[in-house]
Order: structure tokens, then C-alpha cells, then sequence
């Protein structure tokens, strides 16, 4: 007796249990039913180990209480507590089964199939399914058959006999084994029609893949024909027949008794879905798929299996339509076609559902199978290994053939087991059809503990099912969206292995100047049975359009193999061109896009980690700083000057090549992104990105030079002014470095021992960055220092203020607007800056003759420093509508008027013309003309350089060079003169504002 106040100890041993509603389970356990047993320890521990412990109990007693009498109960109680087995699988059922403890309280003598089957491996096929609804003589008595049958799946699965697969594969053997006795009954109630027809059941979707749920619906399309030894004449009726047959065994399965219902039949992927006939012969399915069928009917044929009726019919069925299948791939926009089905499938989700969706929102089962899907209908046209309707089975080879990471499959499998594994047990506790996880905390419990999770399930499980599905929308965006299946997909039969055949044919349609190097190149790469092969073979017919769509595909390719050549051994390459799409295609268009981004890339080919997704900042210019602090580390931890400078050049080299990646791809554009159309955006970014890298190297070597010489202090304050385009932010990748040096004593130190030091640290600074070595030279140009060459390389601040106040000439005003602080002593670059304003912003602005003589020097060097022979509509730098036309008249603009507008006090030209126009100074429209001319002019100067690997101000006179600098300015093939007229036609329009602005203004 229990004492008033105080819980029983049944009670608290009840909740340690497991149990949720303690009061509730202490009645049921001392009620009448269970008495002969309510004491035996065995019953509540093989309880506890239930999904739902409560569920559980109240299941028992409810059997109990249906035996037919006193004998029964005694037999189902002493059998329960006798054999383990039988316990484990019928508790388990009730804890985890709502629906199946229902049908056991109707049929209360169906726990004895239980007892039959042992917990080994002990998995019943289709044959074994068929006995077990053998007697099924109606729609009544199969429903109770086919739950009967449904009972043992659901044991041994929750007892953990089985896993998600084999019980997923079970579950559609009886699916088949279900389809086959409706037909039967189907058949027998009218067996005229039987007589007149065949008719082959053919299962779809997962019933057909072997993968089926608890509850789903189940696919199918029927094939018909007239019965043999029939005339042709007889075929409608046959068919007639036959749709009878068919619609009789839909409603069989589907209609509701008192019984209930199996599942429903859907039909609705025949063709022509729900507007076509239910029956069609297999010359119309032939018919319809090769005229009218779309991409996703034929892969919802990829699971298309025999399953009941005619099964030689089904057989021919299948081999007739399976070429039609691996040829789908080969349609134009067959990937993007899947892919907008997948999008579609997701944007159809209510927005309150989508975060609970299982099956069909992002990170669900349905992305795995789209996936795995469509890697097996690009790849399995040559590959018959891959050709299986069970995704996990489709994985698994297509991880063995090399298409999927094995890493990434392994997770993928892990996954999408888990999410399987989950959609079960939601099914199973109603058997009803959803894919949605459930709110209620008791439901997410009963789940949690019925896969396992028994210590706090309710968040274990939401944790494990979010981390799964972040790993399967991860890898799906990986796998499903990378743009190298794309144009996999666009290749001829036969291509995505490259025989050698093959291989030529191609090379030459896509126009490779040396086709039998070329093949001789792609044999070296995709030779051989190894792993590395597998992957190369699968991504260069992709790699070959993508060289294609270049201006020299040779190049590209040579390009290509080096590449591999230097990082075959390394595991990450090939796995990062495999699985990161956006880095194959990147990787293509910068080895074939000209000389000097390959060039930088094959000096240290590692840095093609650089045009993936990863953490090495990818695709986007690092700010000044971030460069800096890396090359100052850099510097700090080298032995030596020499060495600290080598370690500067080192990422300089690395620091230009991406920057040439961004600008070629940006240039070229992507299959998923477009070029970017704002060319003086790609303009500022290039000029910004190698100035900043300049300057970088500047600080860093001036740092190595004066530690390895002075220690950390030089006897003298020492600053860099970068001038020209270095101090405006526009270095193109084959410019020099225009500087001025600055130094100012130490208090204590002799001018004579500073300037010592100051020249020794110029002359040191120039000979490291210019020693021959794998890096690319950083050539320093100080001639634009008072006297020119003439003059002392390094000045005061003191003489520099001396000589600018006394002997400066007009063109050194103009060069002083370029004038910034780049590196050094940032105090004392103020200073300088200070002592600039006056002569570059003058207060009073630009007398006539000081215009006069600007206007004059200009002219003179318009015909002097032409290079003798060039065309000077077509010279980037001193041509007609030119840089130097634009940059004059912009930079006229500022020495007038700069001490009065503060917006035109900027070092970059395109900042100053746009002030100038806010100004008033100059209209929108001629302000628009020139900045077109100068940022076309500055992209045909990086695209010289870029492709030839050397400087160059014209256009190059090779016609396949010159075919690269169009397709680097958006010209397709075949449009070269089209780029030279619109140059010369955007230059003659800035010269025409450059004759009224700077000559006449």
C-alpha cells in the first residue's frame, strides 16, 4: 500500500524506465490482464528498451485483452516472457507502431507470425512475401494478409535485424509480391479479360529502385498487348481489356475498407501522366518516348522495373526503352532541365513546411537521389557499372568509377541512411504517408529512441538530423550543380572515356592547331587504370570545350598537362577540379587565356587552390594590409636579406596570379556566371590589386634590407612616394614601379653617414628585386626625381623642399598629382606630401603660360615619342584618344582648379574626372567619352600583357594573339576587326573632347 503523500517505488522505477506517464503504466501493470506476469523483471526492462515504453504497454494489454480466452492469454503472456525473441520483436513493434498495435488488437493471433523468425539474417524475398498472401481471395483478406507480412518487416527492423536498406528493399518485395495477388484477384473476377490480354506491370520510382517506404505511393506503368495467337484486329479490345485489369488492381490497393488501404497505385508517370491512356502497347511507349518525352520521364526510367503480370513483357519493355534512357544526357540543356525540376520540386513546399520537410526540402532525400540520378545518366551512358535503380547501390559504384569523391560518398550514404532511417520510423508509428518531422516532443522522442538515441533524444535527434542534412546540401550543391557535368552532358556518345579515335575527331572540331600533340598530351593524362586516370578521363572532355572556347585551346591544354604533371601526387588537385565545378572551368579559361598567368602558375603550380571555393580567399583581392602583414611575417622569419626578399617575390608571384585569375575570369565569365559587364570596375580592381601588392613588397623588402644591414633602426628616417600610375592605383601587370626615395636624418647622425645609408638601402633594395629567380623581377624607376636621371637618388625632405621652391619645372608639378605615400616612414611621407600641395593643387591656380607650356610639351611628345612605325590610332598609351590623352587633359583639370574643388586632390585619374564632371568642369557626356577611351585603353595594355607575357602599348600583330586580346575584351571568334574598329571609334571620340578640353579649353 502506498503511503499517502509519497510515490510508490514502482513509480519512480517506471520513470527510470523510460516511461512518461508513470500513473498510467502502474495501472495497466497491476490491472487483471497482465497479472501473471507483473512481477517478472524481464517484462519492464524489455519494455524500457522500446521507442515508446507507454505506447508499448498499453499494446500489450490490448492483445491480451483480445484473446479469444483464458488459454490464449496464458500462451501469448508465458510465450512473451519464455523467448526473448519474440519479446524483443513484438514489444518493439508496439513501441514503435501505433497502427500495427491496432491491427494486432483486431487480429489478436497475428503476434504468432513473430514467433517464427529467428534474429539472423533471415530476409524474405519476394516468393516468401507471395505465400504469405497466398490465401488472399479479396480486397479484405489481403489488407490483412499484407499487414500480417508488413508486421515481420517492421520487427525485424526495429529490433535492428535488418538495416534501413534491406528493409527498404523488403518492403518493395512486398510491394511486388502485393501487385502480384491484387492482379490475381483482379484476373480471376474477370477472366474474359485475362484471356483477351498481357498486360506487364512495370514498378517506378522507389518501389521499382528497390528502396520503397512504409507508406508511399507506388509507381507504375502498364504495358499491354493483345494475347498470343490473337490477330491485330483484336488489339483495341485487348487493350480495353487490359485497362480493365489494370484499373481493377488500382483500386485493390488503393480503396479504403474496413481494412483499410495498402497504398495507392499512381500511374501518373505513364506517358502523357493523367491526360494519356492507362494502358498503351509497347510500340506506343516506343513512339512517345522517342518523339515527345521529356527529360524527367526518362529518368524516372532509370528505376523502371518488371514487377507483375507479363513478366516477359516487362523485360521486353525494359530492354526496349533502356538505350533511350543513356541517350538522355546527350539533349541540349539536359542538366539545367534536372536542375530546374529540382528547384521546382522545393519552391513548391509551403513556406511552413519546408524546415521540417524530410524528403523534398534542401539537405533532404530527394537531393541525393537528383543527384546521384543525374551523375549516373551523364556517366552510364559508357559506364553500364552505374546503371542501378538503388541510390545507395548507384553510389557506391559510381564512388568506385571515380565520378564521386569517396569521402563524399561515404557521407552521402551515412546521410541519406540516417534521413531513411528517420522517414520510417515517422511513417511507421500511423502508416501513414509523410515526409514531415513531427513538432511534438513526444513524437521527436519516440523517433530519437527508436534509432537509438536514448540519452536526451529529442535534441539528439535534431541536432543529428540537421547535421546530416547540412552534409547532404553541402555535398548536393557540390556534386548536383557543378557546371563540369554540364558540358559533359553535350559530348557525343563514346567522348567521356577519350579514345583515341575520338579524341582526334574532336580535337580538330574544336579547332587545335597541333591536334596530334594535343592527343599526345591526353593520352600522358588519361592513360592507365589508376584511380588519377578515372578522374582525368572524366574531366577533360569538359576541360578540352572549355580550352575551346579560348583563343589558343594548344596552349591551354600543354598547359593543362603541366600543371597535373607538377601536382599529380598531390591528393587535393584532381579532387579539387572534380568536386569544385567553378575550379576546373577557372583553371581552363586561365591556361588559356595567354602566357603570363600560366607562366605564374607553373613557377609554383600549388597556387591553383587558389581558383577553388576554399579558405584561401579564392577569387577575391586581399586588402593591402592583410598582404603587408603576410610579407612582413615573411620577412621576419628569413635568415637573410636575400632570403627575406625571395620570400616577398614569392608572394608577389602568388599575389599577381591571382589577380590575373580574377581578371580572366571575370573577362571570360563562367557557365554560371556571366562577364562582368563593368569593365572600369575590372579596371580599378586589377590597378588597385597590383599596387597594393606593390607597395606590399616595397615595405617588406625595405624592412629585410635595413635589418639585415642596420639592425631594426637605420640612421635615417626613410620613406617611399609612389608616383606615375604606382601613386594612382592603375600599375597594369608589366609596369614599373615609379618611385621617389625620401630620407631625413637621425637626430645625432651626420647628413653625410644618412645619406650613405639611404643610397645603400636604394641600391640593396633594387638589386634583391631584381636578381634572377622563378619570381617575376619588380623593376623600381626613380626618374621622376628633381634633375631626372641627373639627380641624387635619394634626397631630405629638406632638400627636396630647396629644390622644388627654387628649380621646379611645370611637368614636375603635374607629376607630383601622383604623388602617395606608399611604404617607409609615414610621418615623414606627410611631410613631403605637405611640402607637394602647394606645387600640384597651386593656390591660384594655372597661369596662361604655365598652360601654354604644358600644351606644348604634351604636343611635342605626341611626335617625338611615338615609336617609329606604329599606328597611332591603334597606341594605347600615346595614340589618339589614349592614356595619355585622357590622363593630361584630367590632370589639366586639377592643377587649375585643384586648391579649390577638394574632390579633384586625388592621385587616381578615373576619382579626378569624376569630380571634375560633379564639379561642373566638364559635362556627364565627355566625361563618360573619355573615361571609356581610358579604361578601354588600360584593358587592352593588361590584355597585351596577359597574353603575350611581356609589355606592350599596340595591339599585337600575331593573329592568334590577337584573336586572345578579343576574347579577354568579350569578342567571339571571327570579330577581330570588329575590336580594332571600335577602338579606334571610341579613341577618335575622346580625342575630339581631348582637342576641345585640353587644346582649346
Amino acid at each position: 500500500m502506498t503511503v499517502p503523500g509519497r510515490r510508490s517505488s514502482t513509480f519512480s522505477r517506471l520513470l527510470r524506465h523510460g516511461f512518461t506517464d508513470p500513473s498510467a503504466a502502474e495501472r495497466l501493470l497491476d490491472g487483471p490482464q497482465l497479472a501473471p506476469v507483473t512481477n517478472d523483471p524481464v517484462l519492464l526492462d524489455a519494455l524500457a528498451a522500446t521507442a515508446d515504453p507507454d505506447l508499448a504497454l498499453l499494446g500489450l494489454v490490448r492483445i491480451v485483452e483480445a484473446q479469444e480466452n483464458d488459454a490464449g492469454r496464458r500462451e501469448l503472456l508465458d510465450t512473451l516472457i519464455a523467448a526473448k525473441p519474440l519479446r524483443d520483436r513484438l514489444l518493439g513493434v508496439l513501441g514503435a507502431s501505433a497502427a500495427l498495435g491496432d491491427h494486432l488488437a483486431r487480429h489478436p493471433l497475428d503476434w504468432q507470425a513473430l514467433v517464427t523468425y529467428e534474429p539472423q539474417d533471415l530476409h524474405p524475398g519476394v516468393a516468401e512475401f507471395e505465400r504469405g498472401l497466398a490465401e488472399a481471395s479479396d480486397p479484405v483478406s489481403l489488407r490483412v494478409a499484407y499487414r500480417r507480412c508488413l508486421l515481420s518487416i517492421a520487427a525485424r527492423d526495429v529490433c535492428g535485424t535488418t538495416d534501413v536498406t534491406q528493409v527498404a528493399a523488403e518492403l518493395a518485395d512486398l510491394a511486388t509480391a502485393t501487385l502480384r495477388a491484387a492482379l490475381a484477384i483482379a484476373r480471376a473476377a474477370a477472366p474474359e479479360d485475362a484471356a483477351m490480354c498481357r498486360l506487364a506491370v512495370i514498378a517506378m520510382g522507389k518501389c521499382g529502385g528497390h528502396e520503397l517506404n512504409y507508406v508511399s505511393d507506388v509507381d507504375v506503368i502498364f504495358v499491354g498487348e493483345a494475347a498470343e495467337g490473337s490477330d491485330g484486329a483484336d488489339e483495341d479490345k485487348a487493350l480495353r481489356a487490359a485497362t480493365r485489369l489494370a484499373a481493377h488492381l488500382m483500386r485493390i490497393c488503393s480503396e479504403t475498407t474496413v481494412e483499410g488501404s495498402i497504398w495507392p497505385v499512381d500511374a501518373n508517370l505513364r506517358p502523357e501522366g493523367r491526360n494519356g491512356p492507362l494502358v498503351r502497347t509497347l510500340s506506343s511507349h516506343l513512339a512517345y518516348y522517342q518523339r515527345w518525352a521529356k527529360t524527367w520521364e526518362f529518368q524516372a526510367l532509370l528505376k523502371a522495373r518488371p514487377v507483375a503480370g507479363d513478366l516477359a513483357l516487362g523485360e521486353e519493355y525494359a530492354a526496349t526503352l533502356a538505350p533511350l534512357v543513356w541517350q538522355v544526357a546527350e539533349r541540349e540543356n539536359f542538366v539545367t532541365d534536372v536542375q530546374k525540376m529540382r528547384r521546382r520540386v522545393v519552391e513548391n513546399i509551403p513556406p511552413a513546411e519546408i524546415e521540417r520537410e524530410l524528403k523534398l526540402g534542401p539537405g533532404g532525400l530527394r537531393d541525393v537521389e537528383f543527384a546521384v540520378q543525374m551523375l549516373q545518366l551523364v556517366h552510364g551512358r559508357v559506364d553500364t557499372s552505374l546503371r542501378s535503380g538503388t541510390t545507395l547501390d548507384a553510389l557506391k559504384a559510381l564512388a568506385a568509377g571515380g565520378y564521386v569523391g569517396r569521402v563524399d560518398a561515404v557521407q552521402f550514404d551515412e546521410a541519406y541512411r540516417f534521413l531513411r532511417s528517420m522517414e520510417h520510423r515517422i511513417q511507421l508509428f500511423r502508416l501513414r504517408r509523410t515526409h514531415l518531422v513531427p513538432e511534438d516532443d513526444a513524437d521527436l522522442r519516440r523517433i530519437g529512441r527508436s534509432l537509438g538515441l536514448r540519452t536526451d533524444p529529442v535534441s539528439t535527434l535534431n541536432r543529428e538530423w540537421k547535421r546530416h542534412a547540412g552534409v547532404v546540401r553541402r555535398l548536393h550543391e557540390k556534386l548536383f550543380y557543378r557546371p563540369l557535368l554540364d558540358a559533359v552532358a553535350q559530348l557525343a556518345p563514346g567522348e567521356s572515356r577519350l579514345s583515341p579515335g575520338a579524341a582526334r575527331e574532336r580535337l580538330v572540331a574544336l579547332g587545335y592547331a597541333d591536334p596530334a600533340a594535343a592527343l599526345r598530351h591526353l593520352e600522358a593524362l588519361a592513360s592507365g587504370v589508376s584511380r588519377k586516370a578515372a578522374i582525368q578521363r572524366t574531366l577533360l572532355p569538359v576541360m578540352l570545350g572549355w580550352f575551346a572556347d579560348s583563343a589558343d585551346p594548344d596552349a591551354g591544354l600543354l598547359n593543362f598537362r603541366k600543371v597535373s604533371d607538377a601536382l599529380g601526387k598531390t591528393p587535393w588537385y584532381l579532387r579539387l577540379l572534380r568536386d569544385e565545378g567553378a575550379a576546373a572551368e577557372n583553371l581552363a579559361r586561365v591556361l588559356s587565356a595567354g602566357r603570363l598567368a600560366p607562366d605564374l602558375l607553373l613557377r609554383a603550380p600549388e597556387a591553383v587552390a587558389l581558383l577553388g571555393n576554399g579558405d584561401s580567399g579564392g577569387l577575391s583581392p586581399r586588402a593591402r594590409t592583410h598582404l603587408e602583414q603576410e610579407i612582413l611575417s615573411a620577412v621576419g622569419r628569413a635568415g637573410t636579406g636575400e632570403a627575406a626578399v625571395t620570400a616577398a617575390r614569392g608572394v608577389r608571384r602568388r599575389e599577381l596570379f591571382r589577380t590575373a585569375a580574377i581578371d580572366i575570369v571575370s573577362s571570360y565569365g563562367t557557365e554560371e556566371t556571366p562577364a562582368n559587364a563593368d569593365q572600369g570596375a575590372l579596371v580599378d580592381l586589377v590597378g588597385g590589386a597590383i599596387s597594393d601588392l606593390t607597395a606590399a613588397t616595397l615595405a617588406g623588402t625595405l624592412r629585410a634590407v635595413v635589418r639585415d644591414g642596420w639592425g631594426e633602426t637605420l640612421p635615417t628616417r626613410f620613406t617611399i612616394i609612389g608616383m606615375g600610375r604606382f601613386g594612382g592605383h592603375e600599375l597594369g601587370y608589366g609596369s614599373d614601379a615609379d618611385v621617389l626615395f625620401v630620407h631625413q636624418p637621425r637626430a645625432g647622425v651626420a647628413e653625410e653617414e644618412a645619406a650613405r645609408a639611404a643610397n645603400a638601402v636604394v641600391s640593396e633594395m633594387r638589386r634583391l628585386l631584381q636578381i634572377s629567380s622563378a619570381d617575376p623581377p619588380l623593376l623600381i624607376d626613380a626618374d621622376l626625381r628633381p634633375e631626372g636621371k641627373s639627380g641624387p637618388l635619394v634626397r631630405t625632405l629638406k632638400s627636396y623642399a630647396a629644390y622644388y621652391r627654387r628649380w621646379s619645372l611645370g611637368w614636375e608639378s603635374q607629376a607630383l598629382l601622383r604623388a602617395e605615400v606608399v611604404a617607409g616612414d609615414e610621418e615623414l611621407g606627410a611631410r613631403f606630401l605637405d611640402i607637394a600641395d602647394p606645387l600640384r593643387y597651386p593656390p591660384d591656380g594655372l597661369g596662361e603660360d604655365a598652360v601654354r607650356e604644358i600644351r606644348r610639351l604634351k604636343a611635342r611628345m605626341e611626335s617625338e615619342r611615338m615609336p617609329r612605325g606604329a599606328d597611332p590610332t591603334l597606341h594605347t598609351k600615346l595614340g589618339r584618344g589614349g592614356l595619355s590623352d585622357v590622363e593630361w587633359t584630367v590632370q589639366l583639370m586639377q592643377l587649375r582648379h585643384g586648391a579649390s574643388q577638394p574632390g579633384l586632390r586625388t592621385t587616381r585619374t578615373r576619382e579626378a574626372l569624376a569630380a571634375a564632371q560633379a564639379a561642373g568642369l566638364i559635362s556627364g557626356e565627355d566625361a563618360a567619352t573619355l573615361d571609356e577611351a581610358w579604361v578601354l585603353a588600360t584593358r587592352v595594355r593588361n590584355a597585351v600583357m596577359l597574353v603575350r607575357g611581356r609589355a606592350g602599348d599596340t595591339f599585337p600583330s600575331d593573329g592568334r594573339e590577337l584573336a586572345a586580346v578579343g576574347r579577354y575584351l568579350g569578342y567571339g571568334p571571327g570579330h577581330v576587326g570588329d575590336m580594332l574598329d571600335d577602338y579606334r571609334r571610341t579613341t577618335r571620340r575622346a580625342r575630339a573632347v581631348v582637342d576641345e578640353r585640353f587644346y582649346r579649353g
